[in-house]
């Protein structure tokens, strides 16, 4: 192994002598910047007494420094890892097909953990230090970052990014990944063409995001779509897109702008469609007026385990917009407002499956009633722990099918029954 000392001590020196002109807009660094910069790497490496596959390291792992992410560098390269954690500079953990491994390359110290993350925030206006320790921000490719660091972590500077891919995932990757069927598929196109309103429900990781982004390729490309996110990682692939992004507030307390402030501004903002990358609190309220007044088609997610609890998360997030309302003028917003909740989960052995496409039929009584129209249904566990279960339509008939029809559109009657063949059901 070779000398860490070695390594910082050329970095250092690289970093005093180079143009900061090389650097300009990290994260699209030219082809001539980078030649560059390994040459001068090269040089100040030729007189070191060190094998050449210990110099070839080296020289990669000072590339990755100066001009990457350090020693995370190859996982963010690495298509099938989705997920990075560095936990302290001595552990660095990623994600690949569901599970967690560790890595064998680590920070040299807490100090360089923070060079890397302080140049991930810096490009998108955001800031961390003692007085702001928690930081979201996102990468040139729209993958998600998280940052904590101490006094909040007591194990060093925390970092964590969700990958997104480069070439965004279309509706048949989801059916071959087992995400859905193709006759889900089939009803979820159709009811994002009819301007139903969808909510999307799911724990963490479970891969609300990505197919939110999906959905969202369903919408036709004449159709003015502004898209409302902490951090923006969407990917929509329409023509007519108005990403508005929040914003924290600043050292002294100022210019916070928060997801309600700006799902009040896209009202104003002639929008077909609204999309909400996550509703997190009284930006519920609003939402929900606007889905209650023309403005259909919206998609939104949620944090829930089930899409029951799904409502009662929008109930309580709803209330913390400050409004004394009573519990039953908040359901039945949602019972008019939301149309459809698509609920997915992360399975034990780390697949993501959408185990409910669930109807909101509306009111009774107090309650609102929901009515699945597909369930996930596990059969077992094989060896490996890898789950066995499929898909299966409930037979349950969607009210929302003459909205639908009103719509000029048609679904056929094997997307609720398999074995009736395809004849249309409107």
């Amino acid at each position: 192994m070779f000398n860490e000392s070695l390594k910082n001590r050329i970095h250092s020196e690289i970093v005093r002598e180079l143009d900061p002109a090389l650097l300009h807009g990290f994260g699209k660094i030219s082809e001539a910047a980078r030649v560059e910069i390994k040459r001068m790497i090269i040089e100040k490496l030729e007189p070191e007494p060190l094998r050449d596959a210990e110099k070839q390291e080296l020289i990669q792992d000072l590339l990755d420094d100066v001009i990457g992410y350090g020693p995370i560098t190859p996982l963010l390269n690495d298509g099938t890892i989705t997920e990075v954690m560095v936990n302290g500079a001595k552990q660095i953990f990623y994600e690949t097909k569901g599970k967690l491994r560790k890595y064998k390359k680590q920070f040299t110290d807490d100090t360089h953990i923070m060079r890397i993350i302080e140049r991930i925030v810096a490009p998108v206006g955001r800031r961390i230090d003692e007085s702001t320790p928690m930081v979201d921000a996102r990468l040139p490719d729209g993958s998600r970052v998280n940052a904590i660091i101490p006094p909040l972590s007591l194990v060093g500077p925390v970092l964590t990014i969700r990958k997104f891919a480069t070439n965004p995932y279309t509706i048949d990757d989801l059916v071959s990944f087992g995400t859905l069927t193709p006759q889900m598929a089939e009803l979820l196109n159709t009811c994002i063409k009819a301007r139903l309103n969808i909510l999307i429900s799911g724990g963490t990781g479970s891969g609300k995001t990505t197919t939110l982004n999906v959905l969202s390729g369903f919408i036709p490309d004449d159709e003015r779509i502004v898209t409302i996110e902490d951090a923006a990682e969407l990917q929509l692939r329409q023509e007519h897109v108005v990403t508005l992004e929040s914003r924290p507030p600043n050292i002294e307390g100022r210019g916070e702008v928060t997801i309600r402030d700006l799902v009040r501004n896209s009202l104003r903002m002639r929008p077909d469609r609204i999309i909400i990358g996550e509703v997190r609190s009284g930006e519920a309220l609003d939402m929900l007026q606007a889905m209650n007044t023309g403005h259909d088609g919206s998609l939104v997610t949620c944090h829930a385990n089930s899409p029951r609890d799904a409502l009662a998360r929008l109930e309580t997030m709803t209330l913390m917009a400050g409004m004394d309302l009573p519990s039953r003028a908040i359901r039945e917003q949602m019972a008019s407002a939301i149309h459809l909740i698509i609920h997915q989960a992360r399975l034990r052995d780390g697949s993501r499956r959408i185990t409910h496409i669930t109807e909101v039929v509306g009111m009774e009584g107090q309650r609102i009633t929901l009515q699945d129209i597909f369930i996930f249904e596990q059969t077992g566990i094989k060896e490996g722990g890898i789950v066995i279960g499929h898909h299966v339509p409930t037979g349950i008939i969607p009210s929302f099918l003459e909205t639908i029809k009103a719509e000029g559109l048609d679904i056929s009657r094997s997307v609720f029954f398999p074995e009736a063949g395809i004849e249309s059901i409107l």
